[in-house]
This record gives C-alpha cells, structure tokens and sequence, in this order.
C-alpha cells in the first residue's frame, strides 16, 4: 500500500505542468507613445479647394485649386509613409477631389463664356487695340480710328467717380481693377464714356461689365466731368 503511493507520488511530480493560455497583449496608438496629428496639407487642399470655387467667376483663382492639388497629393503621400502618425487621409481625399473638379470645369466654363458671349453682329474688341502705344503721344492709334461707327463687343470696369449714384445710364469704362478700385486719372486712352440706350441703367459695381453697341472714336478730346475727358464714346445696346 505504501509503495503503491508512493509510486503514484513520483509519476505526478514528473508530469509536465499545465499550460496556461496566455493572452496577446494589443495597445493602441497613445499607448504605445505614438503621437498623431492631422495633416495640415489634407486641410490646407480642402479650405482651397473651397476659396478655389472663386475661379469660375474670376479665371486668375484657377492657381487655387491649382495648389490645392499639390497639397492633397503631398498630404497623401505623408500617409503613406507615415500611417500610424498621421490622421485626416479622407480630407485629403475630399480635396483632391474638389480642386481636381475645379481645375477642369473652371477653365471649361470660362472657355464656353468666351465663345458664346460675343452677340451676333457684333464684334470683340478690347482695350490692347485702343490704347496708345507705349512712349507716344495719348492719343487714338491708327488702329482705334478705324473702329470709328463699328459694331463693338467690350469689357472692362466702371470708373468710380464717373457715377454719382447707385444707378446710372451714363459712366465711365477703364480696362482694369487697379483704375476701377483706386481712382485717379487714367491714360485718355484707357477710357470710354458709355451712354445706355433704352432702360437700362448701370449699377455701381467692382464687377467687370460686358457692353455691346457702336463705338463712336472722336479726333479731339471731348470733357467728361470729373475727369480730363476721352476720346472714345460707346452707345451700348447690351449691358451683362
């Protein structure tokens, strides 16, 4: 009986021990002391590709989305070196996206303005043909003369000081922003005086007019008020 035991004893001591499961330890990205940021190139694309919307009313803004790319695209390659660091990967995406849509439609919308915004019988001219060349006297060139009784298309911007009022048939057209915006006296070959037919009346606006109607080009400066006069006359027809 002793010895039985005592065999029994011996057998158990030699057996191997139970094996316990043991349980992976997992930690997540704070408790493994990774420190993650937002990507300020994912955000960056996104708030231009928002301000680059701007570039279908003024064509210039295409730079917006433009650089929006760029950065969406450095923003994705960040993640893709940097996974566990970096954080907003569908920001990035959205921006993308967004100027990527921009930057073809933008160019497309204002390609289709410029082909279809000239009204029939009429024919587009723009300021470059009206001013006088660079060192000569300020007076209509040879080319501008020509344009004298003829059907004419044209943009520009209303001189700030040519309208006293909110609403007016007659002001002053200048062919860019820097004139419109500040003032002062423009070349005489940087302005027409335009008259609107019928009734319609032109608002006080930094928004580039498109006028349509017969250009009159007169060989002696005729006064205009508040400034020193022009040489160029517009009876427009159309105003968009």
């Amino acid at each position: 009986m002793n010895t039985a035991t005592h065999s029994n004893n011996v057998v158990d001591s030699q057996a191997p021990p139970a094996t316990v499961p043991v349980r992976e330890a997992t930690f997540s990205s704070e408790e493994a002391g990774v420190y993650q940021s937002v990507s300020r190139a994912a955000v960056a694309s996104v708030v231009l590709g928002v301000l680059g919307l701007s570039a279908f009313s003024i064509w210039l803004l295409v730079a917006l989305p433009l650089l929006g790319v760029v950065l969406a695209l450095i923003a994705l390659r960040g993640f893709q070196k940097f996974p566990e660091e970096l954080l907003g990967k569908p920001l990035a995406v959205a921006g993308l996206t967004l100027c990527g849509l921009t930057c073809v439609f933008a160019p497309a919308y204002h390609r289709y303005v410029y082909l279809t915004e000239v009204p029939e019988g009429y024919t587009r001219v723009d300021f470059a043909s009206l001013k006088s060349k660079l060192g000569e006297p300020d007076v209509p060139p040879s080319d501008a003369l020509a344009l004298d009784g003829k059907q004419v298309f044209i943009k520009g911007y209303i001189h700030p000081t040519s309208m006293d009022t909110m609403l007016a048939k007659r002001f002053v057209l200048v062919p860019d922003l820097g004139t419109c915006c500040f003032g002062g006296q423009p070349p005489l070959t940087h302005m027409i005086e335009v008259s609107l037919t019928g009734d319609q009346h032109a608002q006080k606006s930094y928004r580039r007019q498109r006028l349509a109607g017969t250009l009159h080009v007169n060989p002696y400066m005729k006064p205009v008020d508040g400034l020193t006069g022009v040489f160029y006359q517009l009876q427009a027809d159309i105003l968009k």
